[in-house]
């Protein structure tokens, strides 16, 4: 189950469901532990939606080295309040019904909005109700007491296509992302975060198996933007995807595009680098950076001092690191 080790009891109450679905991804037990994560962030990046504005904890932290512990605390909670809180908005505007050969079925269309100065795009992407129903029954599986009064809109015989029963729906899906989300148990789960963007991908990383790395990037880059509003408690869940833009990148020949991602990912990894992609992630980075005349001796230095802990494991290249993610 994927369940935080540091989760508090106290949920976050619901709000009353209006014509937007609104609530706040910082809770009352979520500010407490915020408080901790922004004080061990990463430093920022500003190109990246999810760090801009965070404190850069590598030049915040080193005047503020003679702080007593209760002092720091108090300097990260002012920090703290600085930042707007960040909020999501899951909509379901409109859905389309779909006739394929021998099936027809009803598309709906999810809209994920980051509040505030920190969304550029909406993130969209379309599930019909089987994709809903397998969300609810994996969830189930895992958090049957969290979900104990939550309701699902139940299969009917017929009608299926009526507008009336479209838009309820519609309705309905939205209210449940809302409940779901809610829960941080829920909210953070693997389960929960794939039916947003595993659909994606997939077919992101097929692409890219396929050589099709134009497709891919394309495909890639909105999944990741979603995939950045998801995951904000754990920056290590989009290096994956991040690589793979590198890897689209580099093959069309975008050096400089495909340096700028893997920045991003090498920013995430500083703190985590037995991660199995900072080795392959350094070496390409070398390449580009040799390419694009920029000094790598510091990569350079990462890079034995990282081959030395591994002694002699064998190392893949970042594109067969890449190739092998969500190989069914």
């Amino acid at each position: 189950m994927d369940r935080d080790q540091c989760y508090t009891t106290e949920e976050p109450q619901l709000e009353t469901p209006t014509d937007i679905t609104t609530f706040s991804a910082i809770t009352q037990s979520d500010e407490e532990e915020n408080e901790i994560e922004i004080a061990n962030s990463f430093p920022p990046d500003n190109e990246n939606p999810e760090t801009v504005g965070l404190p850069d904890t590598s030049e915040d932290l080193s005047p503020h080295s003679s702080m007593t512990t209760k002092e720091l605390q108090e300097y990260w909670r002012n920090e703290k309040r600085r930042y707007r809180q960040v909020k999501l908005l899951f909509e379901i505007p409109s859905a389309r019904i779909v006739e394929q050969h021998f099936s027809k079925y009803v598309m709906y269309k999810v809209i994920v909005i980051q509040t505030g100065s920190f969304d550029v795009n909406n993130s969209v992407i379309e599930r019909r109700y089987s994709d809903f129903e397998k969300l609810h029954k994996n969830l189930l599986e895992d958090f049957s007491e969290e979900m104990e009064d939550v309701t699902f809109p139940k299969k009917t015989l017929t009608g299926n296509f009526t507008e009336e029963i479209i838009n309820e729906r519609k309705l309905a899906f939205k209210d449940y992302l809302r409940t779901m989300y809610s829960m941080k148990y829920v909210r953070r789960s693997k389960k929960f975060i794939d039916f947003f963007m595993r659909q994606e991908l997939e077919e992101g990383y097929g692409c890219l198996r396929g050589g099709q790395y134009a497709k891919a990037l394309e495909i890639l880059v909105q999944a990741i933007a979603l995939q950045e509003k998801l995951t904000k408690h754990n920056p290590l869940l989009i290096v994956s995807t991040l690589c793979a833009i590198v890897v689209c990148h580099k093959d069309l020949e975008n050096s400089r595009s495909a340096y700028e991602y893997g920045e991003k990912a090498l920013l995430r990894l500083q703190l985590c680098t037995s991660h199995k992609y900072y080795t392959a992630l350094l070496e390409t980075m070398i390449t580009l950076a040799y390419e694009l005349g920029k000094d790598f001796v510091s990569l350079q230095e990462k890079l034995e001092e990282s081959k030395a802990k591994r002694h002699h494991a064998k190392v893949f290249t970042l594109k067969e690191l890449a190739v092998r993610e969500y190989v069914h």
